[in-house]
């Protein structure tokens, strides 16, 4: 109900500064931060610095889980042969390395997600200060972010893009 009346009271303030925009000229842009996040520098920079942080932890993971499975193949392959015993043992072995395994990948996806979090923060940061710094050069009403709907003449995202670039070149 809070995000009705939240986007009821966004659609009114747009609408009347339409109603003034008629009266005088308003400069409405639009960005699209999905955009941003994909296409600029900052954030291909951000994205392959994760990769590389990441990819040690990945890929041991990945080698764990595929010799977790191939050792759970071989014990129900080998089930019917082992004494009673030797099954529970190795079930118990099974078990065990899997939990440790499953805490292991918890905490990597934790780790992953902070550092994410941390590195788009970041990103977002600059273009947030890309975006103020067009509004003002370029003398704008409002700029809106993540609209459903828009008109490319109002699409500014690419000269954030630039901006953040240019930035990110220096």
């Amino acid at each position: 109900m809070k995000s009705l009346v939240v986007k009821f009271a966004a659609a009114a303030a747009l609408m009347a500064a339409c109603a003034l925009g008629q009266a005088q000229d308003l400069r409405i842009g639009y960005v699209s931060g999905e955009r941003v996040l994909r296409d600029s520098m900052p954030a291909k920079a951000a994205q392959a610095k994760l990769e590389a942080e990441f990819s040690k932890r990945e890929k041991d993971l990945s080698d764990t889980a595929a010799r977790l499975k191939a050792t759970s193949d071989k014990l129900e392959k080998d089930a019917p042969t082992l004494a009673e015993a030797e099954r529970s043992r190795r079930q118990r072995d099974l078990v065990e390395q899997d939990r440790e395994f499953q805490r292991r990948r918890r905490e990597f996806q934790e780790d992953l997600n902070q550092r994410k979090n941390e590195e788009l923060g970041a990103v977002i940061q600059r273009a947030n200060a890309a975006i103020k710094q067009i509004f003002d050069a370029e003398k704008y009403d409002l700029i809106i972010q993540d609209a459903t709907f828009y008109s490319p003449r109002v699409d500014i995202t690419e000269k954030v893009i630039k901006a953040l670039n240019a930035q990110a070149g220096k």
